[in-house]
């Protein structure tokens, strides 16, 4: 399996993370590919983070209008 990388400064990066932990190329790549990974994994689904706006809005309840075609038709002036 081969990996070519091309621009300069994912190389530069790369070689500068393995530099820093003292391991090789292959391994930095892996331990940045991997903590990448965990990060996606543990960060909140679009789900969870709109949860409490949902919440807010759901809470202020209803005005009892009728939203029908009258009323949109006068918001437009027609």
């Amino acid at each position: 399996m081969a990996l070519h990388i091309r621009d300069e400064e994912t190389d530069r990066l790369v070689r500068a993370l393995a530099d820093s932990r003292g391991i090789p190329l292959t391994e930095a790549i892996k331990v940045a590919v991997r903590n990448e990974l965990q990060r996606d994994a543990e960060k909140p689904s679009l789900w969870e983070r709109l949860k409490p706006l949902h919440e807010r809005v759901a809470a202020r309840g209803t005005t009892g209008l009728e939203a029908d075609k009258a009323f949109y038709d006068s918001l437009y002036d027609e």
